[in-house]
Order: structure tokens, then sequence, then C-alpha cells
């Protein structure tokens, strides 16, 4: 005799349920949590920046200085250099009456002009 639906035994499971199945790892935790490592990384970072602006401004500082010390230093420079015109000039002047034995002029004015 063929079984029928109704007189077949289910497969149920037992009363209470099954064994629960452990499928995570239990790892320790290692380390601090990710707040704390995020705010370490924020402070290292406003301190470099806060380090950085301090010497940009110390570069910026010093490039003035540097900039204001040529400009005062120019009227000495162009001084030292027309000095040092004139004492060629008249080196060529004592030279050339050595050479040829009299004052040449060169123009029809003894006025010196550059």
């Amino acid at each position: 005799m063929k079984p029928t639906i109704a007189s077949m035994a289910q497969d149920l499971p037992p009363t209470g349920g099954y064994e629960s199945i452990q499928y995570k790892r239990n790892i320790p935790v290692r380390g601090f949590r990710p707040s704390y490592y995020l705010a370490a990384v924020a402070a290292i970072m406003t301190w470099g920046l806060y380090k950085y602006g301090k010497g940009a401004r110390e570069h910026n500082e010093l490039a003035r200085e540097k900039m204001w010390s040529r400009i005062f230093l120019i009227p000495l420079l162009q001084a030292e250099t027309d000095r040092d015109q004139v004492r060629r000039f008249w080196a060529d002047q004592e030279r050339e009456q050595q050479l040829l034995g009299k004052k040449t002029k060169v123009y029809h004015s003894d006025r010196y002009a550059f």
C-alpha cells in the first residue's frame, strides 16, 4: 500500500531547537578604538600645520629683512662704483699724459659726463 501524505511522519527540528553553530571567530580585540587613532592623527597634523605656519612667517620676515638691507645698501654700493669710475678716469688721464706727453681732449669742453 502506498503511503498517503497525511500518514507520513514529517521531519521536524527537535523540541527546543538545534544547538547554535559557532561561525564567528573569537579573536581578542587589539589596539585602541579607531576614534583614538583619528584624534591622535588630527592632533599631530594640527601641531605640524602650526609649526609650518610659524616657519613660513619667519621665512617671510627674513626675506623682508634681506630686501630692506639691500635697499639701504644701494646708495653705498653706488657711491663705491662712482668712486671707482672716477679713480679709473684719473688713472687713464695720467697714463695718457705719460704716453703722449700732453693732455689730450676728446670733447670740446672739460666737463666730465657719463
